[in-house]
């Protein structure tokens, strides 16, 4: 089956391309031994062929400044890659032509058929922009076609050009002839390796020490030719950028016709939208509509989607016999289930309102603004939309850092969103909070609990920057890191692309990091559910003892039952284990189970303790914090949630990774282990530490 492959500049429309051509027969993996994404599709043209269509990520040239850019490379300087393409279409965006052809240019030395589609040509002919695509097509030798990712103008068109070009495999004379200089390096390069390609010569003689097809013992052979001749990679580079800018500048010039310039309604709306002081008011506006529309609208989809799996769960409890397996349906598996679809309208509202302002050109905008301040904390300005995404929640934040070219700081910015407080944090801090700070107003306006709150927001962010800034010092790159990028001219979305976007996401979410999510929920309830027999008896007849003797209704022996089983059980065995690595926090065995059973979502933790000081309706927070208030240790008799062991679990809270759905996440993501594994201790010793500190500050 034959392969074409999509490339281009970013923003140049090429995914919107891409969707025209494949709708949903598209999957997304990753590059072989990379993190970049690859989406592929299978397209049937014209004449009945099926072929596999690879959209390449967006790169400027063949000589890379990000890991996307070196993808592209990689793939095209090695003929037996998976995804090396048998002919290329080339996106380019028709009212900024003079920056699409560089790449388009290298591509065509490389000696593979390709297409040229200038795309969005509805907005070149709303803007006077007019292209004579016979001249064009005779400089390049190729195939020049108008086409509009927005509206599938000349899709068809398209698709019969893919098919003409696989058939004839027309390829053509090279716009760039190698100098005297160069050539006996070629020449030796391309009898060393067997390399057909002068052009290609040349970029693996240029990039041989990071090409990962390459063997050690041909990188030294190629370097060594390299010395010997004199060859100056740094040097071509320039010449060769320069030379093919001289050569299709003027044809450009001839072939494209534009009406008079005048300040555009994007240049006007920019004026405003980039503004330095006004620039960052909107952008927080925007981003407070983002984070405000998350919470509201997923709000009641999310508790439909709860209470439909309580009430499922009660069905089969109802309907179903008794005994261990009915509990790890209902109380396990639908557990686990639940907990990975209840994210499912927060993954979709974010991608949502995400992708809307990445199809206005609004992102790149808001990348524009930030991107100097976030650097020097070694994240990119990029980096906003996923922190500020991660007030609601980690997962998709995390997910949306695959706009981030830069692996470093991409990395940096997956490693450091999970400490901005996310919306599962807050039914702990509701809680806790009234144990540290009374309920009193400051200054006679502001409520004190309410500004704890917003400290606890804050003390969350300045950990996440903090954090970024040591990881830039520690993690190594040598990649670029500034930030080069084309603002695209503001235009209404393309609600495909949209859709398709939701669905991949969320699809995902579900496919991937479910699968782990629910493996760990199940394990957790194990944990929780089973014991060492002979205790577990002891503990169910003490409960129904003590329950006869204070007259307790149903309800409330369930529970009581439940707490002291829950003691008895392998989590509480783990409870008591940890308690001596916790205790210098302030924490007892009971605060222990919560701690273990939170790394299911931390939200547990309310519902654990309320299971576990016996309390009928875990649901009712202001009952479980009156609860906690009257629990006291049974040696001192003392307190148990005073000030300082209460501040020392905010802390803890506010900084430990307690979502197995996060780590989950981010290993799919990172494509590795190390990273979650890593995330998981630095945040933890950041708890640790910092909940031993609150804790002996108020002790």
């Amino acid at each position: 089956m034959n392969t074409v492959a999509l490339a281009g500049n970013p923003n140049s429309g090429k995914s919107s391309i891409f969707n025209q051509l494949t709708g949903l027969r598209q999957k997304v993996a990753n590059f072989p031994g990379v993190t970049v994404e690859k989406k592929s599709g299978k397209l049937q043209l014209p004449d009945g062929e099926e072929i596999v269509l690879v959209d390449f990520p967006g790169a400027y040239s063949l000589y890379p400044n990000s890991e996307d850019e070196r993808v592209v490379l990689n793939v095209l300087a090695n003929p037996a890659s998976e995804n090396f393409p048998d002919a290329v279409v080339y996106v380019a965006d028709l009212t900024n032509l003079d920056k699409h052809f560089l790449l388009l240019t290298q591509i065509n030395d490389l000696g593979l058929p390709c297409i040229l589609a200038l795309n969005m040509a509805d907005t070149a002919v709303e803007q006077g922009i007019v292209a004579d695509k016979q001249q064009l097509s005779e400089f390049l030798q190729m195939p020049v076609l108008s086409v509009s990712g927005r509206t599938g103008e000349g899709i068809g068109k398209l698709k019969e050009a893919i098919s003409a070009i696989l058939q004839s495999r027309k390829t053509n004379a090279p716009l760039y002839p190698p100098g005297p200089m160069e050539v006996n390096t070629l020449t030796q390069v391309q009898q060393l390796l067997g390399i057909e390609n002068a052009y290609r010569a040349l970029l693996v003689a240029h990039h041989a020490q990071k090409l990962p097809h390459l063997k050690e013992r041909e990188k030294a052979d190629v370097n060594h030719i390299c010395e010997v001749e004199g060859f100056n990679g740094l040097r071509l580079q320039i010449v060769e950028t320069m030379h093919r800018f001289e050569l299709f500048t003027p044809i450009l010039q001839k072939a494209i016709s534009k009406k008079a310039e005048k300040i555009s309604f994007s240049d006007r709306l920019d004026n405003v939208l980039t503004q330095p002081i006004l620039a960052p008011i909107i952008f927080f506006g925007v981003m407070f509509v983002v984070f405000q529309a998350m919470f509201a609208w997923a709000a009641y989809p999310m508790d439909w989607i709860e209470s439909s799996f309580g009430w499922l769960s009660e069905v089969l409890k109802e309907k179903l016999p008794s005994g261990w397996l009915t509990d790890l349906l209902t109380e396990g598996i639908l557990s686990g289930l639940g907990g990975i679809v209840v994210f499912v309208p927060q993954i979709a509202i974010l991608f949502f309102l995400v992708t809307l302002l990445e199809e206005v050109g609004y992102m790149s905008r808001a990348v524009f603004i930030f991107d100097r301040v976030m650097q020097q904390f070694g994240l990119n300005g990029r980096s906003v939309v996923a922190l500020v995404s991660g007030g609601a929640c980690a997962i998709p934040a995390i997910m949306s850092t695959r706009t981030i070219g830069n692996w470093k700081e991409r990395l940096i910015t997956i490693l450091v969103t999970p400490l901005i407080s996310c919306s599962a944090r807050i039914p702990v801090y509701t809680v806790l909070i009234g144990f540290v700070v009374p309920s009193k107003r400051v200054l006679g306006v502001f409520n004190a609990q309410g500004l704890a709150f917003m400290g606890l927001y804050l003390m969350g962010i300045v950990a996440a920057l903090g954090s970024a800034w040591v990881l830039k010092k520690i993690l190594k790159s040598t990649e670029p890191s500034w930030l080069m990028m084309q603002l695209p001219p503001y235009r209404l979305p393309v609600w495909r692309n949209v859709g398709i976007t939701i669905w991949e996401k969320t699809s995902a979410f579900v496919l991937s990091a479910g699968k782990v999510i629910l493996v760990a929920s199940v394990i957790l309830w194990g944990l929780a559910s089973f014991g060492p027999s002979a205790k577990m008896e002891a503990a169910e007849a003490k409960a129904t003892l003590v329950a006869q003797q204070k007259n307790l209704d149903e309800t409330a022996t369930s529970n009581l039952v439940a707490s002291y089983k829950i003691e008895a059980s392998f989590a509480g065995h783990l409870g008591k284990f940890i308690e001596p690595v916790i205790k210098p926090l302030g924490f007892d065995w009971k605060i222990g189970i919560a701690l273990i059973t939170s790394f299911a979502a931390r939200e547990v933790f309310v519902a654990t303790m309320a299971t576990i000081y016996s309390i009928g309706n875990s649901d009712d927070e202001g009952t479980v914090h009156n609860r906690l208030a009257q629990a006291r240790n049974p040696a001192t008799g003392e307190k148990v949630y005073n000030a300082a062991t209460s501040a020392s679990l905010l802390v803890f809270y506010v900084f430990a990774l307690q979502c197995m759905s996060t780590l989950a996440v981010v290993r799919r993501e990172t494509n590795s282990w190390k990273w979650p594994l890593v995330q998981f201790l630095f945040m933890g010793l950041l708890a640790y530490f910092g909940s031993w500190i609150a804790f002996h500050l108020l002790v």
